[in-house]
Order: structure tokens, then sequence, then C-alpha cells
């Protein structure tokens, strides 16, 4: 099996042209929990699988040359889920970040993190920042982790910051589509070229959506956990094979 998936990615990898690399690939990792419950494990067995997809996919695209890579680990909603499932997936940032943050690193990634980090556990706020700090000179590829992010909920805090800061004179003159990508959580990095999202589910589900306007999307029916570097490979392929126009002829 590992064989046929190098094999394969050989194969993607002699077809994708370097030059054309999506800027920033944006994530949206859904299927753990469908992917347990189809091989009769309880859901954690999903998430943790999941985190093993992470690494090799921020593993992959590190190696291709991706400049940023934003994964959304968490939205707003999910705190509707059962307290269990959302301590479980509350101590996966800590773990993934304990052992992969020396990579991380050495590979001169910087870690970010995009969402309202005020209502996340005060271990996973530690962990978080202790990666920030630790990264935050790299200057290699951008590793997003939206944790407690929702797009909504940014537009709304985007548009209050920019309110206030009219109102006390801090900004003067009118109000463009680039100063207002100023007030959001994404402020200073290129909008994603490329959306992925696993599970065959066709929606943004309340990410991105300011970001997300003129995206490639890609949808693929793999759950998460089964989503492999050859996967990312194909999706960035398909990107290459399409004319973006941006409302041009």
């Amino acid at each position: 099996m590992e064989n046929s998936l190098e094999e394969r990615e050989k194969e993607l990898l002699a077809k994708i042209d370097p030059e054309r690399l999506p800027g920033h690939v944006a994530i949206i990792m859904d299927g753990n929990g469908r992917w347990a419950k189809e091989r009769g494990l309880p859901r954690s067995a999903g998430h943790r699988q999941g985190v093993e997809t992470v690494r090799e996919i921020v593993s992959c695209s590190h190696r291709l040359g991706i400049k940023v890579l934003t994964l959304f680990a968490f939205s707003t909603e999910n705190w509707k889920r059962p307290a269990w499932e959302v301590n479980y997936l509350m101590s996966l940032p800590q773990q993934y970040l304990k052992k992969e943050l020396p990579k991380l690193v050495e590979e001169n990634v910087k870690v970010n993190l995009i969402g309202d980090p005020s209502r996340l556990p005060p271990p996973v706020q530690k962990a978080v920042n202790q990666g920030l700090e630790a990264t935050r000179n790299n200057t290699g590829m951008v590793l997003n982790f939206a944790l407690n992010y929702g797009s909504r909920m940014e537009i709304v805090r985007a548009v209050q910051g920019l309110l206030a800061d009219i109102q006390e004179g801090r900004h003067k003159g009118p109000v463009t589509e680039e100063v207002f990508s100023r007030y959001l959580f994404t402020a200073g990095l290129p909008d994603p070229d490329l959306l992925i999202r696993t599970s065959g589910e066709y929606r943004l589900s309340n990410f991105l959506l300011w970001q997300l306007a003129y995206s490639e999307l890609w949808f693929t029916r793999t759950y998460w956990p089964d989503f492999n570097r050859c996967h990312l490979l194909q999706a960035v392929y398909d990107y290459q094979q399409r004319e973006r126009r941006f409302g041009k002829i």
C-alpha cells in the first residue's frame, strides 16, 4: 500500500508545475466521526487519527512549497457538541504542538491562530501561545489554526473594530475592501487560492466567507482520517488545470 502511495505521489509531483502552486490552501477537515462510526470505533478514535493526517498534510504542504496552510480545527458552532467531545477536541492542539513544535521550529514554519482565543481552556491557550512565541520569527510556511473560529463572528468583529477606529479618529478616509480586510483575523495574509473540504459535504460551514470569494473549491468524499498526501497533490494538480478569470473574460 505504501509503495503504491509513493508511486502515485511521484506521478503527481511530476505533473505539478512548481511555478503555479496555490499560495494559500485552506482545508475544512471533516468526517472524523463518520470514519470512526463505520469502523465501530468511538468518535475520539476518528479525531485521534485526524491528528495524524494533520501531521502528514502539514509536512507535505511544507515540502511542496505552499506558503500558507489554514486548517479549520474548531468552529464557534462546535461548542454545541457533547461536553466530552468538546473536551477531547480541545486536547488535540496541545497534543499536536507538544509533539510537533520542535519540528515546526526546525523547518521554519510559523504557527498562527485565527479565531477568538478567549473561550479556549487555559491549557490550550498556553500551548497555542507557546507555539506562536516559539515560531514568531520564522519566515517559512504560515500554519494557520482556525480555533473557535466562525466567519460571521469574524466579520461582525471587523465591522465593530472599524467603526470604533472611525469614531475615535484612528481611521479617516474611505472604507475600501483593502481597508476592511485589515480588520479580519487573516490581516496581512493572502486570500486562499484553493479550498479543500473532505467527507463529501458541499458547503463552506461559516469558514472564511469573505476570504473565499474567488477561491477555487475542491471537494472529496474521502474522510479526513483517510486523506493523505496524494489527495492533497491531486487537489493541487486539479487547481492548476483551472482557469482563474476573476470576473474577466
